[in-house]
């Protein structure tokens, strides 16, 4: 783990995904995923705009608000990519509180900083680069933990959740944003022509992007556990109070866990 103004990223040698990425774990998918968001890095919030019709902002907005508000509290954003989850839980910690952004990729995260900076909260947020499966913090830290879209991308979805409940304090409680499965037969075929088809066409258009990133993201969405799924592995990680939110028709869902 270490400070994004520290670190120095050694440069991946370009080359294209393998096929099926999102049926991996471990290292492979691991590092597969991390060059390809380096090279979205620049245009992500640009993207995710587009591609979720604006709703991504009002998706993090209602993740946020689920956070207990605590008083000289503190917070932890796994997989905080460019810091807008960060931003908009950094007033529910109080005047005083703290709040970590972690993320493993280097590029997305400095594009966080640059937000960070800009707003003046620097001394408030702290730009980490850490792996959600390793998170390097000791036991009982943050009164609360949240990821937006994080968890699709772990190579061990079961150790990043141990993870996350071993560093939270106890009472503390866990908010998960991430894409799920539609609760209508309509709109999950509506979903999968606009996943399959048109998102990775916008997203090559705009991003210019040659890794498959865009082809990746969807299929992530298909393989990843849905709704009560994701409750039983919170559950098996140790997790009491677990309920769900769907919004949206299901697509995206947020996860409420307690330790």
């Amino acid at each position: 783990m270490m400070s994004v103004k520290e670190s120095v990223q050694e440069r991946s040698r370009p080359s294209a995904p393998p096929q099926a990425i999102s049926t991996w774990t471990g290292p492979a998918r691991e590092q597969a995923v991390q060059r390809m968001f380096t090279a979205i890095a620049g245009v992500y919030d640009l993207n995710n705009t587009l591609l979720s019709f604006g709703l991504h902002y009002r998706w993090k907005k209602i993740t946020a608000s689920l956070v207990p508000k605590v008083e000289l509290g503190t917070a932890l954003d796994v997989g905080a990519g460019t810091a807008d989850l960060a931003l908009l839980v950094e007033p529910r910690m109080g005047a005083n509180g703290r709040v970590v952004a972690s993320d493993l990729n280097h590029a997305m995260l400095a594009e966080g900083l640059r937000k960070v900076a800009g707003k003046g909260l620097a001394g408030k947020i702290t730009c980490l680069q850490a792996n959600a499966e390793h998170l390097g913090f000791a036991d009982n830290t943050f009164d609360a933990v949240t990821t937006g879209f994080c968890m699709r991308n772990v190579g061990n979805l079961p150790q990043a959740v141990g993870e996350i409940r071993r560093v939270m304090k106890p009472g503390g409680t866990f908010v998960c944003l991430e894409f799920s499965q539609p609760v209508f037969g309509w709109l999950r075929a509506l979903y999968d022509w606009y996943s399959f088809k048109l998102l990775p066409w916008i997203g090559t258009k705009v991003a210019r992007d040659t890794t498959g990133v865009y082809e990746y993201l969807p299929a992530s969405i298909r393989t990843f556990p849905d709704q009560e799924r994701l409750c039983q592995v919170l559950r098996e990680a140790g997790f009491r109070q677990v309920s769900y939110k769907n919004l949206t028709g299901g697509i995206v869902a947020i996860h409420i866990a307690t330790k």
